[in-house]
């Protein structure tokens, strides 16, 4: 997927790629930043259509446009654009330190894109992990009850997004994601490093994860 970030004077960037291809019950799990196993000519090929179709639309705030990509004739398909930001909007702010958030904040409020195409880089590697109120030995069906123990890791280049604190409900009326693990580093060995220190001290009790 490539993420775009558009004005409302007309400017459209994007901001590079992600993968998201580990899914289970096609919910992704797994998600980083830049794609690691693309061509050149066929990264630059997505980039330049996703880029088309915000310019065509007019498209303001932030957005991503998805295909599905073929390894054996090495050919994309565009898939649909999602209109908002995504849950792995971390992963593109890492590697490009842009603050989607704020810009789209910024964009709401009319002011222009501070940054042009040519001004954006990316830096190193990201990669999320979700977890999510589940029982993987129950069919990872929806976990509900009360975060008795909920504890973050904090270690270097790790981040944690998260919606709850000890102490809180968690009910059957809303998604099961709790929290996001997002580790950054150098290369994408290290953040898968990092990945897994922090979910390995990542401490949840009360419901199964």
């Amino acid at each position: 997927e490539v993420q775009l970030l558009g004005d409302t004077h007309g400017n459209v960037v994007h901001l590079f790629d992600r993968e998201c291809s580990i899914q289970r019950n096609y919910q992704k799990v797994i998600e980083e930043a830049p794609v690691s196993h693309l061509d050149i000519t066929v990264r630059q090929s997505l980039f330049d259509c996703a880029v088309r179709l915000g310019t065509h639309l007019g498209y303001r705030g932030a957005g991503t446009v998805e295909f599905i990509f073929d390894a054996d004739s090495q050919q994309a398909y565009f898939l649909e654009m999602k209109t908002r930001l995504q849950v792995e909007h971390p992963t593109t702010e890492l590697v490009t330190g842009i603050d989607l958030v704020e810009w789209q904040i910024r964009v709401a409020n009319g002011e222009a894109l501070a940054f042009g195409q040519n001004d954006l880089r990316t830096l190193g590697h990201a990669i999320e992990a979700r977890v999510n109120a589940e029982d993987p030995a129950n069919k990872y069906m929806p976990e509900i009850g009360t975060l008795h123990l909920y504890r973050e890791p904090v270690a270097e280049g790790l981040r944690i997004d998260s919606g709850v604190a000890q102490g809180s409900e968690v009910s059957p009326f809303y998604d099961s994601m709790l929290a996001k693990v997002i580790a950054y580093g150098d290369t994408r060995g290290l953040a898968a490093q990092r990945l897994l220190h922090g979910l390995n001290n990542f401490a949840i009790g009360g419901v199964k994860t």
